[in-house]
């Protein structure tokens, strides 16, 4: 039994950016199809039947120019597309085609791309690319942002061997955790286990392995399902990420307006607290919509594979912790904003008996003037 080789694969690099609160994908179409005349198409997941587990709002899928770069001495002619979510994520993806090397060279491929185009390697090529896709589509924003928050991920995508294996061989046979760590070092068997623990296969010829930053698929049916429901968790990722990040921001901003509000008291406090109080109420708003829209991007019924490995990739990528703490921070802004109204509401009722005194006394004292005279 000699060694085994990738007989035809692709390692597949996505980089994700929010670019913008949300995006108008019809609006997307029309200025794609507009100025470069096609490569414009809806993502669908192709296996499943779409009651099964489908894109709640199919993005859409544009073809960018094809790419040559170098990895290590050698240079390789790469396809570049960018998949729009409206919710304002951007994912571009680079997939670079493999044929007729042995498993330590596509490891080794694999590793270098990580440092030619990680997030740590200053390649500019992501920011470039970037650009000409937010050039064109900027009519089609809402809000757009700089972008400056970002996730990358890799992937390991093999479709055939040099010989028919099976995934229980597969697994004895090639080193996954180098490929998966990155690490050229060996790994503790605790290490690896925990590296390997979330492994899927439903035929006899496939697997799927997914990690943080990485993922191992053996695919000989040629669909992209799996890798389409890793780019839509990774940006579920991103988005919660960045309402993460800006409710940091804002709830200490919120605390000192709350507390420059009420100091002293005059007769425009009532007009502060509301407007502080619809500032709380439109960013709550905003980010349940958008939250809300995040977590149904992707519909998982039927499709009991598919959802296993969604769910696992959710769990892995940390989804389900951001999401909470998102829920958590929103939930503080609400009671605030509660506080806020019951305070408004509060001061007008002790302004308005004042006022109700002040009458009183005021018709008390035209009495008495009235009967002086």
């Amino acid at each position: 039994m000699g060694d085994l080789q990738v007989q035809s694969g692709e390692i597949v690099a996505h980089r994700l950016f929010d670019v913008c609160y949300s995006m108008d994908l019809g609006k997307v179409e029309e200025l794609w199809e507009e100025r470069f005349g096609g490569g414009v198409s809806r993502s669908r997941l192709s296996k499943p039947p779409s009651k099964a587990i489908d894109f709640k709002v199919p993005p859409v899928l544009l073809g960018l120019e094809s790419l040559s770069i170098e990895i290590g001495a050698k240079r390789f002619h790469t396809s570049v597309s960018a998949r729009i979510h409206d919710f304002g994520v951007v994912a571009l993806t680079l997939r670079i085609p493999v044929e007729g090397i042995s498993w330590r060279e596509y490891t080794a491929l694999f590793n270098e791309l990580d440092r030619e185009i990680g997030v740590s390697s200053g390649n500019t090529l992501w920011e470039t690319t970037l650009q000409k896709v937010r050039n064109t589509l900027l009519p089609a924003m809402s809000k757009p942002n700089d972008a400056k928050l970002q996730e990358d991920y890799l992937i390991a995508l093999v479709r055939s061997w040099n010989e028919p294996v099976s995934t229980s061989d597969l697994c004895a046979r090639i080193d996954l955790v180098e490929l998966l760590s990155g690490e050229t070092r060996p790994l503790s068997a605790e290490a690896a286990r925990e590296l390997l623990k979330q492994r899927f296969s439903y035929h006899d010829d496939d697997l799927v392995v997914v990690t943080w930053d990485r993922a191992f698929i053996c695919e000989p049916r040629g669909d992209n399902d799996v890798c389409d429901i890793l780019e839509v968790a990774n940006a579920q990722l991103l988005e919660l990420r960045y309402y993460d990040e800006l409710l940091d921001d804002e709830l200490p901003r919120m605390y000192h307006l709350v507390e420059k509000t009420r100091r002293g008291f005059d007769l425009l406090s009532p007009r502060r607290y509301a407007r502080l109080a619809r500032k709380l109420y439109s960013l709550v708003a905003e980010v349940t919509e958008l939250t809300e829209r995040v977590d149904n991007a992707l519909h998982v019924t039927e499709d009991v594979y598919l959802a296993r490995v969604y769910t696992s990739a959710l769990e892995t990528f940390r989804v389900p912790t951001f999401a909470a703490a998102v829920d958590r921070k929103l939930s503080i802004v609400r009671d605030t904003y509660t506080a806020l109204f019951n305070e408004v509401s509060g001061t007008r009722g002790e302004m308005l008996e004042i006022a109700i005194v002040l009458l009183i006394i005021l018709e008390i004292a035209i009495t008495l003037i009235r009967h002086g005279t």
